[in-house]
């Protein structure tokens, strides 16, 4: 019997999308992602997802632009997972939960918890990525979106556990090696013009 209060996530049984091994990087929107997660998500237990790799954890993740100009994050101390702290990041992003009904309204859920903006840009699925090489990436699947902040102003929201402001390619660049794997895998594929 599963306990009530346990955090529910979307996931997609791994073999419809992906053999075993799984590819790495950012590859072009499937069509029929959203019919995937349509026909054959479904919401399980965080937990258990966490250790079982039939199953891929949707995660919405969003990569905001103005312009060439990427949104560039750092993790502080002050984060829970240790892994990150200190890490950089390009990626906006979180597990799906049962409230969220589906991608778009998970990644406005995101935006608003991470992002203090007035406004809500327009989302665009540019393809999705993944990166089996690790135990974490092993059980998780991104849908990577592109938004342009089209010269609005951001902020961080939760700053005691990031610090963030717009960078040029070349401040991404130069931070590279301390990127969180996913940020490095789509800065690669965006500088690619892919």
């Amino acid at each position: 019997m599963t306990d009530s209060a346990e955090e529910l996530v979307l996931v997609v049984p791994r073999d419809a999308l992906m053999g075993d091994p799984g590819w790495t990087g950012v590859r072009p929107a499937v069509g029929e992602f959203e019919v995937i997660v349509a026909r054959d998500g479904r919401f399980l237990p965080r937990a258990a997802m966490e250790r079982d790799r039939s199953w891929k954890q949707v995660i919405p993740y969003l990569v905001l632009r103005d312009g060439a100009r990427y949104f560039l994050m750092r993790r502080t101390r002050a984060g829970g997972d240790e892994r990150l702290h200190e890490r950089w990041s390009i990626g906006v992003g979180g597990h799906l939960n049962p409230g969220d009904v589906n991608l778009a309204g998970g990644l406005r859920r995101e935006w608003a918890e991470e992002i203090r903006a007035d406004f809500e840009p327009d989302f665009r699925l540019i393809g999705l990525l993944n990166d089996d090489t690790t135990d974490v990436g092993s059980v998780h699947v991104g849908a990577v979106y592109v938004a342009d902040a089209a010269g609005r102003p951001v902020e961080i929201r939760e700053t005691d556990k990031l610090s963030g402001s717009f960078a040029e390619p070349a401040g991404v660049a130069a931070v590279r090696e301390r990127l969180e794997t996913w940020s490095a895998l789509v800065f690669d594929h965006l500088e690619r013009g892919a």
